[in-house]
């Protein structure tokens, strides 16, 4: 053969003479990959970096055999002549016995490089053995992890089973696949998670993370974590791929830090004991229960355990969309039923039932209803504060929510517990105002019956103010036969102010009984008294002597001690201050010197003393509410005595009055018939004053 013919092939070639397999060719392509070897070597001398490699071998067999050998894909590891670097390539060879034209026997060599066949091959089979080890290695995990792993589809729809979301919460392949999962959520998660998942899904969000409610194989719900991300080849999702942890106690730590942080909020700022209640119950509905009810045991101080327990409703919520509760204000209960155990008991009363079947010991039949209708549970707690059972709280859960359990009851104890130092304060703020009331209201007697003059008297607390205050009245009739009215205001708003106050009222009655002085004389004692024994105390007061100087007619003699003037309302409407017979307020000057005034009262008058609290307003000039009284006690003086009192209290009081209101009103004997038609006209022409 001629071996030139094998220049231009495609393929090397090389030829090899005799047993020492000499170098006798290689064509273009053989060196250019193998660089130009000496020809006339042996081939070991011309590739001496092949050596080691046992290829020369296959030569000698070739020759003495004539029989000719194919290596497929074998590596070769020299420095190529086309390579910047060295390394492994591979090869195809088929070797064979050859004699040239000119009678020259060897072998002839001819190889095709496959490395780039080989090498993809290779990377084929590598990152099959990797992801066939990786889908080992899920597998694994869903098996034995703790999470949850789950497969779905590029829009959505589960695509694999996964046997953790079996095993907690019992739902089969066929009920877990495509969108079967959703019945496993707690129906008021339900179409949050799906707009959010359907949102997660057209966005192809890197990360997709959700917090939901799973229904356990075992019974209940406990919230999941759900993290989920897609799997890309290139710019397509094949698939998404998640994971559900548990986190119920996570949840449970974070809402019970929330629910106390919004506690300790409400109750920071509050001094009533109803408000801090009613505010602790708009925190407890929805977070912990469907409906809570607050009550408030006014006779905490002084009842026995075992006897039957009065308990005011102060406030009560029910979650949205259930019904509200019978209205009621107070209970009279038992010693046997479950609001008055909790009480004696200072503990807990604890029930789950099936829903709307309470036992019978929870709601008699003869008993107001304080259960929703269809509860399965509910926990009375008593508040107590400093050792008394101070007010109850009743929570209780409906239809299919989870019962109350140990961790809610435990909870509103802590919540309880963290409000205990204001609810120390507002329980003391009540003892204090109810004891200060109840002395003001022993205080406060009924007028005299005087034949021909007609008395009412008003007191009415403060509806916002921090503590009860020091106002008061009195009248009484003095053995010559006059008539005392009087009225005052210590100032300060607590029970020192209130106590300060009875002691006050009891010195002027002596004083007044004591000896027939001037008003302003019976004042200057009262001063003086006051400086002596109640240092730094200030106090108003009015002191009037209703005279009957002759049949028919009335005078007053009066002294003012820095109180708001007395008002007389004439029987036409007329209305005017008495200005006369002021004097500093009592406990102010150190040698006070007090004046009196005498004034005439007409026929059918209306004299109207009373306390700043019913003219006084914040941001608003001391002038301004006397106006307003002196005009709506013209309209009103035509009303019977004590529609007069109520009417000016409902026109005159706010909602929200921050002080307290005494009022002491007389009213004169209508005169004659004649004089009585002469001035009605007058009135008609002059005022036209509708009568009210």
């Amino acid at each position: 053969m001629r071996l030139e013919m094998f220049d231009p092939a495609p393929i090397g070639v090389v030829f090899t003479e005799g047993p020492e397999h000499r170098l006798a060719y290689t064509n273009e392509l053989y060196r250019k990959i193998f660089g130009d070897r000496p020809l006339g070597r042996p081939i070991r001398q011309a590739f001496p970096d092949l050596e080691q490699s046992g290829y020369f071998d296959i030569f000698d067999r070739v020759l003495a055999t004539g029989k000719a050998e194919v290596l497929t894909a074998v590596p070769v590891g020299l420095a190529f002549s086309d390579a910047t670097d060295e390394g492994t390539r591979y090869f195809t060879f088929s070797l064979s016995p050859g004699t040239t034209s000119d009678g020259r026997q060897g072998v002839l060599g001819v190889l095709v490089e496959v490395t780039e066949q080989v090498t993809a091959a290779e990377r084929i089979r590598v990152l099959s053995e990797e992801r066939r080890r990786a889908l080992q290695r899920y597998r694994s995990l869903v098996r034995a992890g703790t999470q949850m792993v789950w497969v779905t589809g590029p829009k959505g729809g589960v695509i694999e089973p996964s046997p953790g979301w079996e095993r907690v919460t019992g739902q089969s392949w066929e009920e877990f696949r495509g969108d079967g999962w959703i019945d496993a959520v707690h129906p008021d998660d339900r179409t949050a998670i799906l707009e959010e998942w359907g949102r997660a899904l057209e966005e192809v969000r890197p990360l997709f993370t959700h917090t939901y409610r799973l229904r356990l194989a075992t019974g209940g719900y406990r919230h999941f974590a759900v993290a989920a991300a897609p799997v890309r080849d290139g710019d397509t999702v094949i698939e998404w791929v998640g994971t559900c942890r548990d986190v119920e106690q996570e949840w449970q730590d974070a809402r019970r830090e929330e629910l106390l942080a919004r506690a300790t909020a409400v109750t920071a700022d509050t001094a009533q004991l109803d408000e801090m209640l009613a505010a602790l119950t708009r925190v407890i509905v929805p977070a912990l229960a469907d409906s809570c009810t607050m009550y408030l045991l006014p006779q905490a101080l002084h009842r026995t355990p075992g006897t039957a327990l009065t308990a005011e409703r102060v406030a009560a919520v029910i979650r949205d969309g259930h019904p509200d509760l019978p209205p009621h204000h107070a209970e009279h209960l038992g010693p046997g039923s479950p609001l008055a155990r909790a009480a004696d008991q200072r503990r807990p009363v604890h029930a789950v039932f099936p829903p709307g079947s309470p036992p019978p010991d929870l709601a008699p039949p003869a008993a107001e209803p304080w259960l929703a209708h269809d509860a399965n549970s509910v926990v009375v707690l008593p508040v107590v504060v400093d050792g008394t059972a101070a007010a109850l709280v009743a929570a209780s859960v409906t239809g299919d929510r989870p019962p109350l359990g140990p961790p809610e009851i435990s909870l509103l104890q802590t919540l309880l517990e963290r409000a205990h130092t204001p609810l120390s304060n507002a329980l003391e703020y009540q003892r204090t105002r109810q004891v200060a009331l109840a002395l003001q209201r022993s205080l406060l007697t009924e007028p005299p019956d005087v034949p021909g003059l007609d008395i009412a008297v008003r007191y009415r607390p403060s509806t916002s103010a921090a503590e009860v205050g020091g106002d008061w009245y009195d009248s009484f009739v003095l053995r010559d036969g006059a008539t005392v009215l009087t009225i005052g205001d210590v100032s300060g708003h607590d029970l020192p102010a209130a106590v300060t106050m009875s002691q006050l009222r009891n010195m002027l009655r002596g004083l007044t009984l004591d000896r027939q002085e001037p008003t302003g004389t019976i004042l200057r004692r009262l001063d003086v008294s006051l400086q002596t024994l109640y240092l730094e105390c200030t106090a108003t007061c009015i002191l009037t002597r209703v005279e009957r100087p002759a049949p028919g007619r009335f005078q007053i003699h009066y002294s003012v001690a820095g109180h708001p003037p007395p008002l007389l309302v004439e029987a036409d409407g007329t209305a005017r201050f008495l200005t006369e017979g002021r004097s500093p307020m009592l406990g102010l000057v150190p040698h006070p010197e007090y004046s009196s005034a005498l004034e005439p009262l007409p026929p059918g008058s209306t004299l109207l003393l009373y306390t700043d609290g019913l003219v006084e307003r914040r941001e608003e000039d001391l002038t301004v509410g006397l106006e307003r009284l002196r005009h709506h006690a013209s309209i009103a003086v035509r009303r019977p005595l004590e529609a007069f009192c109520d009417e000016l209290l409902a026109d005159l009081l706010t909602v929200d009055n921050d002080d307290d209101v005494a009022m002491v009103a007389l009213r004169l004997p209508a005169p004659p018939a004649d004089d009585r038609d002469h001035r009605d006209g007058r009135l008609h022409r002059n005022h036209e004053r509708p009568d009210r």
